[in-house]
């Protein structure tokens, strides 16, 4: 018997910013799963910043989306079907066949869902991989230390916010989120608890930083790249420590700019530049789980979700996300 579902498929690579002709919606029959899968009907999808490097050809450390094939991305759903022992209709499970209503996903690429005590998004989001990877980056890529001054960019984001509190937590003194618009800032500072926030929708960024971190930073987690990088290299000091996770500034670029101008500055301070995936610190998953759960259950960990209604949608989700239209995790309903 089929199943009939709708996909979000690759259209053709864009050139640039990504637009309609991106994308296309197709109908497709899925059948019965077989001995070593389940269907599940997707109620949660996600849309994240890498999925642009993904539209590309280019070699990454991930494969590039085929022309003419689904798209995929983190989703949260429930099984309807079983071919395999290891679920049961009715189990809710995490996966990577987002971009679609429903799915058929190898048992062994599904993880059950505990939502007894969370919402099941939030296994897309702060519980998620954007979590893991805010803590990762300040556990492991640029550890904090006790009495660090610690600057996010990005920090309205679903990384930037969780990395800011974490960052708390972990011993920083001051914590500085740099975020795009008076409201956002407004929103890092007062409802993430950061210490004060800059604009970088305002220009002069390395002024803007001396007025909040006068004698320096010791970490940055940077989400941007470009000129935020730029400015916060210059703020760095002695020993001070980047993590560079994402580089949203420059994804939909078709020149690459240069890049920052000031790399002489690690050799005054001896700082470090350090790239992070976070599939290099699964071992951290345990630990951050039993952590986040802890903060979550006792109201001092906060997270914000934007949400987008439909399938149809997520090509404008996805898209508004590049234009840093969202406040916390980007996600894409798609049942009622």
């Amino acid at each position: 018997m089929g199943h009939v579902s709708r996909e979000i498929h690759l259209a053709q690579r864009p050139h640039g910013v990504p637009d309609a002709d991106t994308f296309a919606l197709e109908e497709v029959q899925l059948p019965d799963p077989g001995p070593d899968e389940i269907l599940v009907r997707n109620h949660w999808m996600s849309v994240d910043p890498y999925m642009r490097g993904r539209m590309s050809g280019a070699r990454s450390y991930v494969a590039p989306y085929q022309v003419g094939a689904p798209l995929e991305g983190g989703a949260v759903g429930v099984v309807c079907k079983c071919g395999s022992g290891r679920f049961d209709p009715g189990d809710v499970v995490l996966h990577g066949l987002g971009w679609r209503d429903m799915a058929l996903v190898r048992h062994d690429a599904a993880q059950r869902l505990d939502i007894s005590r969370v919402p099941e998004q939030a296994y897309l989001g702060i519980l998620g991989m954007p979590g893991l990877t805010a803590y990762a980056g300040l556990v492991e890529v640029a550890p904090v230390r006790a009495g660090d001054v610690v600057l996010i960019s990005a920090a309205a984001g679903a990384v930037g916010s969780a990395a800011g509190q974490f960052a708390r937590k972990l011993g920083a003194a001051r914590v500085i989120g740099s975020a795009g618009g008076p409201e956002k800032c407004i929103h890092v500072v007062e409802e993430l608890g950061f210490d004060a926030a800059i604009d970088y929708r305002q220009g002069e960024l390395e002024d803007q930083l001396h007025d909040v971190a006068a004698d320096g930073i010791d970490v940055y987690f940077d989400n941007v790249g470009g000129e935020q990088l730029e400015a916060a290299i210059g703020a760095l000091r002695v020993h001070g420590r980047i993590a560079i996770c994402g580089a949203i500034s420059q994804y939909n670029a078709t020149r690459l700019p240069p890049g920052p101008r000031n790399l002489f500055r690690l050799i005054q301070t001896r700082g470090t530049i350090r790239g992070m995936l976070v599939s290099d610190h699964a071992h951290l998953k345990r630990r951050f789980f039993e952590q986040a759960g802890r903060w979550l259950a006792d109201g001092s960990l906060r997270y914000h979700e934007t949400v987008v209604e439909g399938l149809e949608n997520a090509p404008r989700a996805f898209c508004d996300l590049l234009a840093g239209a969202n406040t916390g995790k980007m996600l894409v309903r798609l049942v009622d």
